[in-house]
């Protein structure tokens, strides 16, 4: 219990175990189990873990990193995004050969709306996020939170949103050049937005159609009388995308 909730003290697990699960001891006998590396924090100290303030902060916290890209020609291209970790949203892709301190404010610039709700921004500490970054973000009203040295874990949903780019479209795909890759990434952050479910999300979709039809389901290992599913391809038949329509009568 004390590992679980830093911000608890001796006197709130002796009445957590009385309360609700009948073990009956006293706070001195709580701190005779009570682990060491606790000890010394101060009285008052939430010691909140990251994990903790990412899950409770997710619908005002934006993440963002880098990715290298090769082409057929071996040029190397970097991929910007920045995501909504609350929604899992892409709000901004883009590409450039020469990243530059300019360049990527110009991108939260671009990224986050003048009436936007985000209240922190999660890097990492690659230089090309210097301190002029940092200034053009807080000025649009984010603090930036820079993560720890090697520590990628702490911008965790970025780098899994990396991951996903390159194992579900990068790794089956040779971009020919810039202008390729842009379409490439065009048409598969519109897929991972509308069309890819996401199992944290319920599942559900960064962004739900609202012109989805709700269908009532009777009998749930079959289709609705009157319905057929329809598939969309994307990237080339490298994923699908499936919904109900109408059958013509």
């Amino acid at each position: 219990m004390a590992s679980n909730n830093p911000t608890w003290r001796q006197e709130r697990v002796a009445d957590e175990l009385s309360l609700k699960l009948g073990i009956l001891v006293s706070p001195r006998t709580v701190k005779k189990y009570w682990p060491n590396r606790l000890d010394s924090k101060p009285r008052g100290v939430s010691g909140q873990r990251w994990t903790t303030f990412v899950r409770n902060h997710a619908n005002a916290i934006i993440a963002c990193d880098f990715a290298t890209v090769m082409t057929a020609s071996f040029r190397a291209l970097y991929v910007f995004v920045i995501m909504e970790i609350g929604t899992r949203r892409i709000l901004h892709c883009n590409i450039t050969e020469h990243p530059t301190a300019q360049w990527t404010a110009q991108q939260f610039r671009e990224a986050v709306p003048s009436d936007h709700y985000n209240r922190f921004l999660i890097h990492d500490r690659d230089s090309i996020f210097s301190q002029e970054v940092d200034e053009a973000v807080t000025r649009l009203g984010c603090k930036v939170l820079r993560t720890p040295v090697r520590a990628p874990q702490a911008n965790a949903y970025c780098e899994r949103l990396v991951g996903t780019i390159r194992r579900e479209c990068l790794d089956f795909m040779i971009p020919l050049g810039e202008k390729h890759l842009r379409r490439i990434l065009r048409d598969w952050v519109r897929h991972y937005n509308l069309g890819r479910p996401h199992c944290s999300l319920g599942p559900g979709l960064p962004i739900p159609d609202p012109e989805q039809p709700r269908v009532p389901q009777p009998n749930r290992h079959q289709l609705p009388q009157g319905w057929s599913v329809v598939g969309k391809s994307v990237l080339g038949d490298l994923h699908h995308e499936y919904r109900l329509e109408k059958t013509a009568a």
